[in-house]
């Protein structure tokens, strides 16, 4: 029997991580659940000490408001994007910046390493995703076509596609090696504010801005659902890692799941 996994959760006392003098933008946690690290339209990136509160370091280096960071698979570096229109990329344990990534010619709005942390994938305002090589700095590839600024992106754990999700209400799959486009997903009515990819690739959610999440099929690029229930602001979505509970945050604080499976998009495709 389906048991609501909140039935597991033990009651913590709440942290508060109060140090930033701007907006914070964007938090995550590092993959060994050790550091929380946050950015902020203070210009800075701040890492925690995830269990304690304890401010650990407070990175500077960006001339602009932090829009988004992420961690390596590793936790040993994060790379985060700014509105100076660069990605840095920092080692963690001692926050010297090893890459400052130029390439871009508007805000960054995104950025995630791939699940092998070879490459680096960001995007923003100038309507463009840029493939890196996250160790030299390199760019590999750039992907344009969205008509909108481009406002997050994900990776499978396969690493087979990239995905990017924009202002144009549109979500766009490419092929990281050859730079092209697979699927063109269209049906929100709003603009596209988070992705997620199932553990096996099979699926894609999103979320989009006054409007609902999908789910889509990527072997046929078609939607296999639509969560029409959560049509309040549809702040992120992501799958367990299980790949089978789909969690999508709305803006009234409120928490809705959805059990999809990796069987639909296999059941379509017989």
């Amino acid at each position: 029997m389906w048991r609501n996994p909140s039935e597991s959760f033990a009651k913590i006392d709440v942290k508060y991580f109060a140090r930033h003098k701007g907006e914070v933008n964007s938090c995550v946690f590092s993959p060994d659940c050790q550091i929380l690290l946050t950015c902020s339209d203070d210009c800075r990136i701040f890492l925690w000490n995830a269990k304690t509160g304890q401010l650990l370091d407070k990175v500077c280096g960006h001339a602009g408001p932090v829009k988004a960071c992420c961690f390596s698979s590793d936790s040993t570096r994060f790379a985060s994007a700014s509105h100076d229109c660069t990605v840095r990329v920092w080692l963690t344990a001692s926050t010297q910046c090893l890459h400052e990534l130029k390439g871009h010619t508007k805000s960054v709005e995104t950025v995630c390493f791939s699940p092998d942390s070879k490459l680096l994938l960001s995007a923003g305002w100038d309507k463009t995703a840029i493939l890196w090589d996250s160790q030299t700095g390199d760019i590999l590839r750039r992907f344009s076509g969205h008509e909108g600024a481009i406002q997050c992106s994900a990776f499978p754990l396969n690493s087979q596609y990239l995905a990017s999700g924009s202002w144009d209400r549109t979500v766009r799959v490419w092929n990281p090696q050859r730079g092209t486009l697979i699927f063109l997903l269209e049906g929100h009515t709003g603009w596209v504010k988070s992705l997620s990819f199932s553990r096996d690739g099979i699926m894609l959610a999103s979320a989009g801005e006054h409007d609902m999440v999908r789910v889509w099929d990527m072997t046929k690029g078609t939607c296999l659902k639509s969560l029409q229930e959560q049509m309040d602001l549809a702040q992120r979505c992501v799958f367990s890692p299980c790949g089978t509970l789909l969690t999508s945050g709305v803006a009234n604080s409120t928490f809705k799941t959805d059990s999809s499976t990796e069987d639909q998009a296999r059941d379509t495709d017989q």
